[in-house]
């Protein structure tokens, strides 16, 4: 049933022509960059940094796009009318990850609105998961392909094939009007799931993310990166915040995701083929409400906090970022006729068109690092002043965001953050420099990923069993 769905809806199989404005839009990204490069090697003074200039402006035009959108976090936001309690099923998708999903069920359990089913969806787990789930919640071995338990928690063993493909086993064995997506290494709030079933009493809400804190291992690696983390995660789901008041969010975060499951099924559930499942499903959705005139649209709840497990080195970092930028690329390729396409309105028109640009961003980038770097060794004084004033001045707005962005979170989701002032400020004269170049790399690296074509979903570490509201 998910299948033909998806053969019949996704993009990747109907293979829509390709508009006028979405290669002009594309192509322009492309040209620009290829003329600023060459402008280094034939422009004199500031000039032949031309792509620095553009780089830093883009990205203050974004800063400055989200600082608009989420001013209104100012003020407490009106409650939601509450309507008829809806079922609500959370599916647990673990693949070797007996380390963290005791303490990911147990996190459920402790919840104030209890979910009505939670679904260990087993992707043919090899370590002591099996054993875990008989020792702790008795329940015993299904066959391969199978379900057992009758009670609030089951199991559901797969044959190992993927997130994807086991979400999408693990969704025809639920009835519950929506679907809770978590991943094993993250722990909600207690709160977070009343929050998350609250939120879908919106008329025509079929996708939420929850607001997610990064949590790393405790060596000096694991801490510097969990520190960086913590600000980039503050700035993006403010930034997903910003795009959800234009009605163009399209990146919800699987590892902590809430759907309505009959809009799941309709347009054929997760895409095994995808390396980002959850961010395209969200285009496959938005897409399908548009061409059906339905008003679909998806949200961030910062009432609904959890924290999971991100990368602490930077060959782990740089593997996750690898994944995420080429299954963003692949996706961006998949649904290349919206962009620019007026039929579904700032999706197409706004939304779209940034993530064009941001397919080349981090070329951008490392190529105004490289210049910046040969006008250092190189001893070109005449072009570092300039550049160092438009690269101080960068900072500066950095580290006002920053700081802005620490008190906006505090009012939006709460305290639940490690993030404070005086760690703001140095992570805004360091992050230019360290941070920000490794994501650059890892998603330059998520082009060669894409190219080829690799997918893997891989295991994590075990998290700390601290509240995830701590």
């Amino acid at each position: 049933m998910l299948d033909a769905a998806l053969h019949a809806i996704s993009p990747r199989f109907t293979r829509p022509p390709t508009p006028v404005a979405s290669l002009l839009i594309h192509g322009g990204v492309f040209t620009i960059w290829v003329l600023l490069f060459l402008r280094a090697f034939h422009g004199g003074g500031l000039a032949g940094w031309s792509i620095g200039i553009v780089y830093v402006a883009y990205d203050t035009f974004l800063l400055a796009f989200t600082f608009w959108q989420t001013l209104p976090l100012r003020r407490a936001a009106p409650p939601l009318p509450a309507g008829p309690r809806q079922s609500l099923a959370v599916v647990i998708a673990a693949y070797n990850e007996d380390s963290v999903l005791e303490a990911t069920i147990a996190a459920l359990l402790a919840q104030t609105d209890k979910p009505d089913e939670i679904l260990i969806a087993d992707d043919g787990s090899t370590d002591g998961t099996a054993a875990l789930l008989q020792r702790v919640y008795a329940l015993p071995p299904p066959p391969l392909g199978g379900i057992t338990g009758s009670g609030l928690i089951r199991w559901l063993r797969a044959p190992h094939g993927g997130k994807a493909r086991t979400l999408n086993l693990a969704i025809q064995h639920l009835t519950a009007d929506l679907l809770l997506t978590v991943d094993a290494d993250t722990k909600l709030a207690p709160d977070a799931i009343a929050a998350m079933r609250h939120a879908f009493d919106r008329p025509g809400l079929v996708a939420a993310t929850g607001v997610l804190a990064p949590h790393c291992d405790s060596s000096l690696s694991g801490r510097l990166f969990e520190w960086f983390q913590t600000y980039e995660y503050i700035r993006n789901f403010l930034g997903r915040f910003a795009w959800g008041r234009a009605d163009s969010l399209l990146l919800i975060s699987g590892a902590f995701a809430g759907f309505r499951r009959d809009a799941v099924i309709t347009v054929g559930g997760f895409d095994p083929d995808c390396m980002v499942e959850d961010y395209e499903l969200i285009h496959r959705l938005r897409r399908y409400g548009y061409d059906h005139g339905l008003f679909w649209h998806s949200a961030v709840i910062g009432a609904a906090r959890a924290h999971t497990s991100a990368p602490g080195s930077i060959p782990a970092f740089l593997r996750q970022r690898r994944r995420w930028f080429g299954g963003f690329l692949q996706t961006q390729l998949w649904y290349r006729d919206m962009v620019g396409a007026s039929k579904y309105h700032r999706l197409g028109l706004w939304m779209l068109p940034v993530k064009a640009a941001d397919t080349m961003q981090p070329i951008y980038g490392l190529c105004a690092f490289a210049l910046l770097l040969d006008y250092i060794f190189t001893g070109r004084l005449a072009v570092l002043l300039p550049v160092g004033v438009i690269i101080f001045g960068k900072i500066v707005i950095d580290l006002a965001f920053h700081l802005w962005s620490i008190h906006l979170y505090r009012r939006w989701a709460g305290a639940g953050t490690n993030a404070n002032f005086a760690l703001a400020i140095i992570a805004s004269l360091v992050e230019p420099f360290t941070f920000q170049l490794l994501r650059h790399l890892g998603a330059c690296w998520g082009w060669l990923f894409f190219l080829t074509g690799q997918r893997s979903w891989g295991t994590r570490r075990a998290i700390k069993k601290t509240s995830a509201a701590s």
